[in-house]
């Protein structure tokens, strides 16, 4: 177990006044993975947004630290520029704007130093090749026609090429088949070292079949409910989340 990079506590949030996280607990360690399952409407994307810094989320109580520093104070993109990433369930298309250049750019506002040309890109046509995906993919206009295991794999391209210190992957196993899972899995081995972590979301199971979980945690109603290892991921498998209401951590 690494140091934490992730420090939950007692958070509390919510929208317009009503409360939908109910006092969140969680770690995450340097070098590890975690998921965390639930039904939908349990408060795993609220989560995300809240960690995030959504405008539209508010914190009641509760504080979590990020890499050692106090993170619900910072706004999102100091979030994003001391490196936290966060994928969504349904990428925003923009017409006009490749790939590439959105790579490019966001790698420079988060680095503040401009990236060679040539560099950057052999660089991203070895990410790639990783995932799969076809040379003419970096001149593509962002998510402009793609299709949703496309949107995956986009994203799971541009965690390769910003290097994030955490990566927040919400649902990113939704809706593709075997293949693609597979894909979108070896990505995020190929991202993972000693000194980044995951932290993936996700209603079922699908990605884990292929990834070394170091922790998981079930969320209902609010509240995680129960935090094991890989083996609790296999438990509701078999029993569903209704095993674990009314359950101990």
């Amino acid at each position: 177990m690494g140091d934490n990079i992730l420090t939950i506590r007692g958070l509390h949030a919510g929208v317009e006044g009503k409360e939908i996280l109910r006092g969140v607990d969680l770690s995450v360690g340097k070098g590890e993975t975690h998921v965390l399952l639930g039904p939908n409407g349990s408060g795993k994307t609220t989560l995300m947004n809240v960690l995030m810094g959504h405008p539209r989320y508010e914190v009641y109580a509760g504080d979590a630290a990020f890499d050692g520093e106090e993170l619900l104070a910072l706004p999102t993109h100091e979030r994003a520029r001391r490196g936290l990433f966060l994928s969504f369930q349904t990428p925003e298309e923009i017409p006009g704007v490749t790939v590439e250049n959105m790579l490019r750019t966001a790698r420079q506002a988060i680095t503040g130093k401009k990236a060679g040309v040539m560099a950057f890109r052999k660089e991203l046509a070895a990410a790639l090749e990783t995932l799969k995906m076809d040379a003419d993919w970096a001149s593509r206009y962002l998510n402009v026609g793609f299709s949703g295991g496309e949107k995956k794999r986009t994203e799971i391209l541009q965690l390769l090429m910003l290097k994030p210190k955490l990566a927040l992957l919400d649902e990113t196993d939704s809706g593709l088949d075997v293949d693609a899972v597979r894909v979108v899995s070896n990505g995020v081995k190929a991202f993972r070292t000693t000194e980044n972590a995951c932290l993936i979301i996700t209603h079922n199971a699908n990605i884990l079949s292929a990834l070394s979980v170091d922790g998981a945690h079930v969320l209902l109603d609010g509240r995680i409910v129960k935090s094991g290892g890989a083996e609790l991921v296999e438990e509701i498998g078999t029993h569903g989340y209704a095993h674990f209401l009314g359950g101990e951590r």
